[in-house]
């Protein structure tokens, strides 16, 4: 009896086993959108070599101070710039099969990420940060302030890509295309980063700097399902 009522069970429970997904389409969906930076980020910095540690920590402050000064009197804010690296390292000579390495001398490193909220400023500062000492510049990194809602942009007319394909090829197949039941992003708009330049390129003449336009991109995977033609 208990092997009777068991198998019962199991042909009443199987219906509900048997359903599977509805058929789908899915496509990509591609938009993008472009838009001139209206800020930027830029990274300079001092490095300083002498015989002793000590030497070279105190004429890398001095010059670093200086770098700080400069970019106070250019107008940027106290909280838009940070120091990003400070380092001290021994230079040392090569080993060699018959001799140990040697210390030559120290070398101090401090760097500072400076956020300008104005474009149009990035030549000027790089030159004052050039003239108050700083002997290394960074990349320029571009960004759009607002580019959280231009990505929203992006994001719908990457969607309604997306829907257009779908439809092109349910129509195509005769089918019905019905509503979507997945969608997931891809991907992320990066940076646009300007190569490092040294001091000895911007000691001749004032920098010129061209921004461009900053293009985000988005990229979407969406399943619509899918039923038979109406007749």
């Amino acid at each position: 009896m208990r092997c009777l009522i068991a198998a019962a069970c199991i042909v009443l429970a199987s219906p509900a086993f048997a359903e599977t997904e509805p058929p789908t389409i899915s496509v990509s969906g591609q938009a993008s959108v472009s838009a001139a930076p209206d800020m930027a980020e830029i990274e300079a910095g001092v490095t300083s070599e002498a015989k002793t540690a000590r030497a070279a920590s105190e004429a890398n402050a001095k010059a670093m101070n200086a770098v700080l000064t400069a970019l106070k009197a250019s107008g940027i804010a106290e909280k838009d710039f940070q120091t990003s690296q400070a380092s001290l390292h021994p230079e040392m000579t090569s080993r060699t099969p018959t001799t140990r390495a040697q210390i030559t001398g120290y070398r101090a490193t401090n760097r500072v990420s400076v956020k300008l909220r104005d474009i149009a400023k990035i030549g000027s500062t790089i030159d004052a940060l050039v003239e108050a000492g700083a002997n290394d510049i960074g990349g320029i990194n571009f960004s759009v302030s607002q580019s959280s809602k231009l990505l929203d942009e992006a994001r719908a007319k990457a969607i309604e890509d997306a829907h257009r394909k779908a439809s092109i090829y349910a129509k195509a197949a005769g089918v019905t295309l019905g509503a979507p039941i997945a969608i997931s992003e891809e991907g992320a708009p990066p940076p646009i980063a300007y190569r490092r330049v040294q001091r000895a390129a911007l000691d001749a003449a004032p920098t010129p700097i061209a921004p461009g336009e900053q293009t985000l991109r988005v990229s979407v995977h969406v399943s619509y399902e899918i039923k038979p033609a109406a007749q």
